[in-house]
């Protein structure tokens, strides 16, 4: 039976992803084919070091070049769009990567650089009818924006470069939330237990006074003096208030 041409675009495509164990199609010379497989392959290595550029500076090229390779001809991409390519480059990490050597770190750095460019791309509008940006955030209800995403790490994803790199995870897990700002620029600031603790409370408690939230917060420390915590408290969600990771309080 002869091949039909969605047959030939089968092999085409597994030829252009692992180009090692499948043959090109026999009509299709070779020069050409290898334009094909360069192209493809440098725009999706390109696109990878440009997103995950600190996991792309501690990466070896004798690591990385086979890491991207064995993520191209392995994993099956669950949405045409491609911008979607580095969530599916996390899904390869977590499920598909097989290098017992791999920092043990590198999903969560991969998973840290992603969500700075899921913050950056985001559409999420935010409805400023239900705000007031000048409300008192210990006394009515604080509201966090939908550009700001809290996450929380094994390892200080935020410090690892080419001459920090921990082999061990520390004792305390990292918090941190990033961030897109009124003027587009996407940040990070990294946050300690209580500021950790009362951004999750805010998000999950939408009905809840400041003030109510941090004194929950103080019970849970067992302090013996909650005003500090309330005091504490105020002072970050201030902070918070000014690097526009809290909005305002809901109307």
């Amino acid at each position: 039976m002869p091949e039909t041409f969605t047959d030939v675009q089968y092999r085409f495509t597994r030829h252009i992803r692992d180009p090692k164990n499948n043959p090109a199609p026999a009509d299709v010379p070779n020069r050409r084919m290898g334009v094909y497989r360069d192209l493809v392959y440098n725009n999706i290595e390109r696109m990878m070091g440009n997103l995950f550029p600190v996991l792309r500076k501690i990466t070896p090229d004798d690591r990385w070049h086979p890491m991207i390779r064995d993520f191209f001809k392995r994993h099956q991409s669950h949405s045409p769009i491609f911008n979607k390519v580095p969530l599916e480059f996390l899904q390869y990490l977590e499920h598909e990567r097989e290098a017992d050597d791999d920092p043990p770190f590198i999903l969560e750095l991969a998973h840290y650089e992603w969500a700075e460019y899921a913050v950056s791309i985001s559409t999420r509008e935010i409805n400023w009818e239900r705000i007031d940006p000048e409300g008192d955030l210990l006394e009515g209800i604080p509201v966090v924006s939908p550009l700001a995403w809290p996450l929380q790490y094994r390892f200080p994803v935020q410090t690892i470069s080419p001459d920090i790199q921990p082999k061990e995870e520390p004792s305390q897990p990292t918090y941190i939330v990033v961030y897109r700002d009124r003027n587009e620029k996407v940040r990070f600031i990294e946050l300690n237990q209580v500021s950790a603790r009362l951004l999750d409370l805010i998000q999950k408690d939408q009905d809840i006074r400041g003030r109510t939230l941090l004194e929950n917060i103080a019970k849970e420390l067992q302090h013996p003096n909650p005003e500090v915590v309330i005091n504490g408290g105020s002072e970050i969600m201030r902070d918070m208030h000014s690097k526009d990771i809290l909005l305002g309080t809901k109307i």
